[in-house]
């Protein structure tokens, strides 16, 4: 979060920036070649706006989960057969029911085009595909969860993703599920920033 203050700060920095230079030393004249480089400052601090949101659910979920370091954790770039959305997932256990697969889908838009190429064709390169091999995870892929690539050196995070069931969002019209979860695993996932039922009742996945 903290580096995504600093991207704010320093394109508005930059937009005022270059507003003093062209107000308080150029004529007139250079606006037309100003406009652009003012259009680009704003569009890069706008887009920085909507990273505060993840940011702050990745932080909570951090905050409940511990990191674990997963190895060959399904994935894919096709629609998964137990969802409707064509969209790129992972494939994490039921904490309380390993055995079962659960599918956690890239939702957001935002920041998936670098995990896109590593998760890659038949012609992606393998270095490419390493640089999510091994996975780091937190969270609960029946509500939320946070992943990572693994750094340069192997020792630490990055690129971290937020990933979650739509159910687990609030939004409008979508009714939280349970999963059948306990009323311990409930109330964790709830302080991640889950939305989840106040108990568990039975009732069918939602896939």
């Amino acid at each position: 979060m903290i580096v995504i203050i600093l991207r704010l700060v320093g394109w508005i920095a930059v937009w005022v920036g270059l507003l003093a230079l062209l107000v308080g030393f150029l004529s007139p004249g250079f606006t037309p070649l100003f406009v652009p480089l003012l259009g680009y400052a704003t569009f890069r601090a706008v887009l920085q706006l909507p990273y505060f949101r993840s940011s702050i659910y990745i932080q909570r979920v951090l905050w409940q989960y511990p990191w674990q370091l997963l190895t060959d954790v399904p994935h894919g770039r096709n629609k998964h057969p137990q969802v409707q959305e064509d969209e790129m997932w992972f494939e994490f256990p039921n904490p309380e029911k390993p055995e079962e697969q659960i599918p956690l889908l890239f939702l957001a838009n935002m920041r998936t085009f670098w995990w896109m190429r590593r998760f890659g064709t038949a012609r992606t390169k393998p270095e490419l595909k390493a640089q999510i091999e091994p996975l780091w995870f937190a969270g609960d892929p029946r509500f939320i969860a946070v992943v990572a690539a693994t750094s340069r050196r192997g020792s630490a995070p990055r690129r971290l993703h937020l990933l979650y069931q739509r159910t687990a969002t609030g939004r409008r019209g979508i009714e939280p599920t349970a999963w059948n979860a306990s009323p311990a695993a409930l109330e964790r996932a709830r302080r991640a920033g889950a939305h989840v039922p106040d108990s568990a009742p039975s009732q069918p996945h939602p896939y």
